[in-house]
């Protein structure tokens, strides 16, 4: 078998497309069909579904995939073991969560290219459930996801945390809420939340099944900021971190809300199947890295604080 065959496959399925595929691997588009043609002779079996759009594997297809993910890391590793540097070269496929990902893929993403240059990354993005189960089924070498505190990873997936986070419920500043808040309060009240497979309105969905309220969402949006200045205008609620609260340039027309049902934390985890074979050094860098990042944040907030109380009391 040519390995350069499965690899054309391989980045077919994951790019959805031949053009794509091509341009991944700087090969012509023809080059590319004949390589899925060949693999497919030699298998005897048809391994994508045509003429569908984006390219999907037939149900064969998606068998020789995870096998093919799988052989092409293994030849990776091969030449890595036999490299006099041992510096691992191959492809490391990194998933990164929303409102991680300006985190993950600034200092530690430069971090690590500086210290694996022969190393390819590819990232992705998704919420944090997908990005875990892409991990399990080696879809994924390692994702940066956010969690509740109240959620569990998979066994058999390998999870080092880097960061937790407090989670606050905002409301516009004009809003008429004192003291505690209870959940029962705001049955009817909006929400404007991301979509479905967010962790933080899972935190929401979860917390109104229990209580046996409808939750009413009426914006979704995926970046934070709008969220925020929706919130702002009196859209709805919101639910956000508390550190990116405080960095928040809506910060002064917000109010936090004490709901206890919804009072939690979130954590940020780096995953991986065990074992992390050559790419145990680079998911360690990346680890190091976020811890880094994470703690530096939490530094800087701490230094904010500290200056706009002293602010106040020269003020007073």
């Amino acid at each position: 078998m040519n390995t350069k065959d499965l690899e054309a496959f391989v980045a077919v399925v994951e790019t959805g497309s031949v053009v794509a595929a091509s341009s991944r691997l700087h090969l012509t588009q023809p080059g590319v069909t004949r390589r899925v043609q060949s693999l497919e002779q030699l298998l005897g079996v048809n391994l994508l579904e045509r003429p569908a759009k984006p390219l999907r594997p037939t149900p064969d297809g998606h068998h020789v995939y995870e096998i093919g993910r799988r052989l092409l890391r293994s030849v990776d590793e091969l030449k890595s073991a036999f490299r006099p540097s041992k510096e691992f070269s191959g492809e490391f496929r990194l998933g990164v969560s929303p409102f991680v990902a300006e985190t993950a893929l600034t200092h530690p993403l430069k971090t690590l290219r500086a210290a694996h240059p022969a190393m390819r990354i590819r990232v992705a993005s998704d919420w944090s459930a997908a990005l875990v189960d892409m991990v399990r089924c080696s879809r994924l070498d390692a994702a940066v996801v956010y969690l509740p505190d109240s959620d569990d990873m998979p066994p058999d997936i390998h999870a080092d945390e880097v960061a937790k986070l407090d989670v606050v419920v905002v409301a516009n500043r004009d809003a008429d809420f004192t003291g505690r808040v209870r959940l029962n309060r705001l049955k009817g009240v909006p929400w404007v939340l991301s979509k479905e497979g967010c962790a933080y309105r899972h935190i929401i969905q979860r917390a109104h099944e229990r209580a046996g309220l409808p939750l009413d969402v009426s914006v979704e949006a995926t970046d934070m900021d709008v969220q925020l200045s929706l919130v702002v205008q009196g859209v709805g609620l919101g639910i956000v971190p508390l550190r990116d609260l405080s960095s928040s340039k809506w910060h002064d027309k917000l109010q936090v809300l004490n709901v206890p049902e919804l009072n939690t934390k979130v954590s940020i985890w780096v995953t991986h199947r065990p074992p992390a074979g050559p790419l145990a050094t680079p998911i360690q860098h990346l680890r190091e890295a976020l811890r880094d990042a994470y703690a530096r944040q939490r530094g800087a907030k701490l230094r904010t604080t500290r200056s706009t109380a002293r602010g106040k009391g020269r003020s007073a």
